[in-house]
C-alpha cells in the first residue's frame, strides 16, 4: 500500500474517532500526501530509468555478442587461411630444396666435365707441341740433308739407276726452309706444323687454291692478324 492511501486511512480514521479534524493536523495530512506524491513519482522517475538502462544494456549485450562472433569468424578465417598459407609454402619449400639439390648435382657434374675437358685440352696442346718441335727438327734436318746435289753422271753403255721415290719430299710437308705449300698441304699438317685452330685449316682447304698469298684475306679465310704470323712461312706455288 501506498504512503498516500496509508495518509488517507489515517485521516478517515481520525475523522471517524474524532468527528472533526483540526486544521493543522489536516495541514500535516496533505503535506505528507503532497510528499507521498513527489516520493511516488520520482520512484517511478527512477524505474522508468532503470527499465531505458536495462534495455540499453541489453542492446549493447547483444551488439557486442554479435561483435564477438564476427571476431571468432574473423579469427578462423585468418587461422585458416594461415594454415592454408603454411601449408603452401612448405610445398614450395620443398620443391626449391628439391631445385637446389638439382642444380648443385647439375653443378658438380658440370665441373666435373669442365676438369675432365681442361686435362684434355692440356693434353692436346702438349701432343700439338711435342709435334710441332718434330716437324721443325726434321724441317731443319732435311734442309742440311737434301741440298741439291749433281747425279753422278752414269759410265757410256750403261743405264742410269732408277731414281727411289723416298727421295721426293712429301707433297704438302714443310719444304726446306719451314715454308709450307698451302695448295697441297692438309689441314692437319697446317694444324701441326702452322700452329693453326682446326677450323681455320679446314676453310684454308676448301678454299683452294690460292694464286696469291693475299687472297686468304681477301677471302676472309683467315683474320690480317694470322695472315701476319704465317705469311713467311707459307707459300701457294703450283
Amino acid at each position: 500500500m501506498n504512503r498516500v492511501g496509508l495518509a488517507a486511512m489515517i485521516i478517515a480514521g481520525t475523522i471517524t474517532m474524532t468527528g472533526c479534524v483540526s486544521d493543522r493536523k489536516y495541514q500535516e495530512a496533505l503535506s505528507e500526501t503532497e510528499a507521498a506524491k513527489t516520493e511516488l513519482a520520482t520512484t517511478r522517475a527512477q524505474k522508468s530509468a532503470l527499465e531505458q538502462q536495462v534495455k540499453t544494456l541489453k542492446d549493447l549485450n547483444v551488439k557486442f555478442g554479435n561483435e564477438a562472433q564476427a571476431a571468432r569468424d574473423e579469427l578462423e578465417r585468418i587461422q585458416y587461411g594461415r594454415d592454408k598459407e603454411r601449408g603452401s609454402a612448405e610445398t614450395r619449400t620443398k620443391e626449391l630444396e628439391d631445385r637446389v639439390k638439382q642444380l648443385a648435382a647439375q653443378n658438380r657434374s658440370l665441373r666435373q666435365e669442365y676438369e675432365d675437358t681442361k686435362r684434355h685440352n692440356e693434353t692436346l696442346k702438349s701432343l700439338v707441341a711435342r709435334y710441332q718441335k718434330e716437324l721443325k727438327d726434321q724441317s731443319r734436318s732435311a734442309a742440311g740433308t737434301l741440298a741439291p746435289t749433281m747425279p753422278p753422271v752414269p759410265p757410256a753403255g750403261s743405264v742410269a739407276p732408277p731414281t727411289s721415290s723416298a727421295s721426293k719430299p712429301l707433297e704438302g710437308t714443310a719444304v726446306p726452309g719451314g715454308v709450307m705449300n698451302l695448295n697441297r698441304a692438309s689441314s692437319s699438317e697446317m694444324v701441326l706444323v702452322l700452329g693453326l685452330p682446326k677450323d681455320m685449316a679446314d676453310r684454308i682447304v676448301s678454299n683452294r687454291p690460292y694464286k696469291v698469298k693475299g687472297e686468304l684475306v681477301a677471302k676472309n679465310v683467315v683474320p690480317k692478324e694470322t695472315f701476319d704470323v704465317i705469311k713467311d712461312r707459307i707459300s701457294v706455288s703450283p
